[in-house]
């Protein structure tokens, strides 16, 4: 398969399982709406991120040389997705596109989310640094990443306010055990 069939495959699969989420987790009239536009802000971002990154791949001087990049970056998108998609999994029920507080709502710890906070955050940024290095690009890379970093560092902030305002001390106390989106890291 040739590399531009592959990469559009890969995307595609990523972007409809995106929209397929999106039409499908939203919270529940009931819920305790917290999102302060930042799923707006969030999408507006990562296509602007998207579109910049492809159009900088014709920059000559930052272009990145072999084929390396490009299959590192298909396999860090995928992995993304699965990181992603095991995060919602994991959440279940509680998982929602848009910030909010379920009824009942509990806070979950176990599995990846016993390594950071915000896992479906961590492989949706894997999966941009993959679009980026996939692009074959460094400007591209950057590009992507920062963008994408910028939005969920919003989006992240937000969520958390309304995790604290809800569960206090037991995020707080989550929160000093782990990290947000690398493990050991940040």
């Amino acid at each position: 398969m040739p590399h531009n069939h592959l990469f559009i495959a890969v995307v595609a699969v990523w972007i409809a399982s995106e929209v397929v989420l999106g039409a499908r987790r939203h919270a529940e009239a009931r819920a305790s709406r917290r999102d302060r536009g930042s799923l707006a802000l969030l999408w507006i971002a990562i296509t602007a991120a998207a579109y910049a990154g492809s159009a900088l791949r014709a920059v000559r001087a930052t272009r990145i040389d072999g084929t390396w990049a490009f299959w590192t970056g298909i396999a860090l998108i995928a992995a993304g997705i699965v990181i992603r998609w095991s995060a919602i999994l994991t959440l279940r029920r509680y998982f929602t596109v848009d910030v909010a507080i379920q009824q009942g709502h509990e806070l979950v710890e176990r599995g990846i989310y016993s390594v950071v906070r915000h896992p479906s955050y961590s492989g949706a940024l894997i999966s941009f640094a993959g679009l980026g290095l996939a692009f074959r690009n460094w400007l591209s890379v950057a590009v992507v990443i920062i963008t994408t970093v910028a939005a969920l560092s919003y989006r992240i902030a937000v969520e958390e306010r309304a995790l604290i305002d809800h569960f206090g001390d037991s995020y707080r106390d989550y929160a000093r055990r782990t990290k947000r989106l690398i493990p050991g890291v940040y």
